[in-house]
């Protein structure tokens, strides 16, 4: 981009943003053998004489893409996460030599003003005719809306005059990826993170890494790798790239760390900090970008005074067959409860085997127990363990726990 300089100062400003080159592209032309181009000259006329064009693969004329770089003709688009490089020329157009040179280089955004160069530099003590001072300045978007370059130049007439102009170019800086974030939580303490990454830019991009840093509360596993395949290989396939509009999912799991001196992870109650997605693409000719999300936060699910976990459970087992599951019991409150365990039998298809009302003992804050119980199946097909009730009998409060785990029943036939 070039500003016409005003008449009365002798320097003249130029700044040019400087962007990778584009390869030139062509519309290519197709025919058939019996159309005109080929009736002559014994049917040996190329699309090269019919449509001679600049750049052209030789042997390739009807691909679009050609072998020549063709420099950038505007100004582009600015995506956040880049970087904004430019190129600034301050020449002396006047046949006087110009002393005290002093060229300051300053971005404005919607939140500050950032200096870019120019801040601590001293002056250049002269600049003889047709002389010019250049610089490259470059700088990582990191937000987004208007930005506006602000170029001041400042310097002294052989008279001693002391003269000062600006400029100002104004660019938008756009968005550049789509992310969705959905969290989905495990009955074994696991919380797993499905992220889902759009471009919506103008052109594809090549994603090099999207990584989860959790917080210091978390461990993170990265599920988007083959496992027992090549080294590095993902999910994806061979191909890293991502079209415009197209949409790539992402997963991790995460767990929380286990408290100090204890092999059990702690219960978190209510919004918590899960961790920054770090994500790096390239362009299509190599042009670098990254972004970093802010906290992603997820609300802990409510499991009120008492958690229970199915700890051990079959896939499937037999009709009329007895059957054992375990289930531990986790106080999620600060008091200490005296607990009795209460086991109803519904027409589910599951039946209950064992004492019912007996007591399960104390239960301290943040404490746990293991519970070993025996159920009988009934009724063939897929069925919901239900009916579970535990009593604090210092508040006589009850906690009804149904629909904990699904088990498939077969019949004898069926299994053999």
């Amino acid at each position: 981009m070039e500003v016409s300089r005003e008449k009365e100062h002798l320097l003249s400003l130029k700044v040019m943003r400087l962007t990778k080159s584009s390869f030139i592209t062509n519309v290519p032309i197709l025919c058939e053998k019996r159309d005109v181009p080929f009736h002559g000259s014994g049917g040996e006329c190329t699309l090269q004489d019919v449509y001679p064009s600049v750049g052209t693969t030789p042997k390739m004329e009807s691909f679009a893409v050609g072998e020549i770089l063709m420099l950038p003709q505007n100004f582009g688009s600015i995506y956040l996460g880049e970087t904004f490089s430019c190129y600034i020329s301050v020449h002396n157009d006047s046949n006087h030599l110009v002393k005290e040179i002093l060229v300051k280089t300053d971005l404005q955004t919607s939140s500050q003003r950032l200096t870019l160069s120019g801040g601590g530099t001293p002056a250049k003590p002269e600049l003889t005719p047709e002389g010019c001072i250049d610089e490259v300045i470059h700088h990582e978007v990191k937000e987004l809306g208007t930005h506006i370059l602000v170029c001041a130049v400042s310097y002294a007439t052989p008279s001693g005059e002391n003269m000062y102009f600006r400029k100002f170019f104004k660019f938008q800086v756009l968005k550049p990826l789509d992310v969705k974030t959905k969290f989905y939580n495990a009955e074994s303490d696991e919380v797993y993170l499905e992220a889902q990454i759009k471009n919506i830019t103008q052109s594809p991009m090549v994603m090099e890494k999207v990584s989860l840093e959790p917080s210091n509360e978390y461990t993170c596993r990265e599920l988007n790798h083959v496992e027992g395949g090549k080294t590095g290989e993902t999910t994806f396939g061979k191909f890293t790239y991502l079209n415009p509009m197209d949409t790539r999912q992402y997963l991790y799991c995460l767990k929380a760390k286990p408290l100090p001196g204890s092999n059990r992870p702690p219960i978190i109650k209510g919004v918590s900090n899960i961790g920054k997605l770090d994500i790096v693409w390239k362009t299509n000719m190599g042009e670098k970008g990254r972004l970093q999300t802010s906290q992603l936060q997820r609300m802990a699910p409510g499991y009120g005074d008492v958690k229970l976990n199915v700890t051990q459970v079959p896939d499937s087992v037999p009709v009329e067959k007895p059957f054992n599951i375990k289930c531990r019991f986790t106080s999620c409150c600060e008091r200490t409860m005296d607990l009795k365990l209460v086991l109803n039998n519904s027409s589910n298809g599951l039946y209950w085997l064992g004492v019912s009302g007996r007591e399960l003992g104390k239960l301290g804050p943040g404490a746990c127990m293991e519970v070993e119980l025996t159920l009988l199946a009934g009724t063939p097909g897929l069925q919901n363990i239900s009916g579970l009730r535990l009593t604090d009998t210092y508040l006589k409060r009850t906690y009804e726990h149904d629909d904990i785990a699904q088990i498939f029943v077969y019949s004898q036939e069926e299994g053999a």
